[in-house]
């Protein structure tokens, strides 16, 4: 975390420098520290993807309902991450439309998981 860190703190004051020189390569450094990060990031995916794959194995339930999360995980990481770089670059409504866009695939991925619980909530009740 500490590297991590470092190397963001030291990426943005070089970005703080370059945007007084040339605004539009303070964008791309930012972007550049952006996708280093991204890989530090998929390096602990990695692990809590190994720590869900363990759970699911010991926990008797569908193998659908993990695999919906991974979407889940997935769909608002990459939207936050696309909505963040938008916002830097200054472009705030392509950003809110990137989290608009998110948000409702997380809906539309989460949708069998809500009609089995719903399923479940109705046999529960006799119905």
């Amino acid at each position: 975390m500490v590297r991590v860190a470092m190397i963001g703190i030291a990426g943005i004051l070089m970005a703080l420098q370059l945007k007084a020189l040339k605004p539009e390569y303070s964008v791309y450094l930012c972007l550049g520290l952006s996708l280093l990060i991204f890989g530090f990031v998929t390096e602990k995916l990695q692990l809590i993807v190994q720590g869900i794959e363990s759970i699911r194995s010991s926990l008797p339930f569908h193998a659908g309902y993990i695999e919906t999360l991974f979407k889940i995980i997935g769909i608002t990481y990459i939207a936050e991450f696309a909505s963040d770089l938008c916002k830097d670059a200054g472009y705030q409504t392509i950003a809110g439309q990137i989290q608009v866009f998110g948000k409702l695939s997380v809906l539309a991925v989460s949708i069998p998981i809500l009609t089995a619980l719903l399923d479940t909530i109705q046999m529960f009740l006799g119905g």
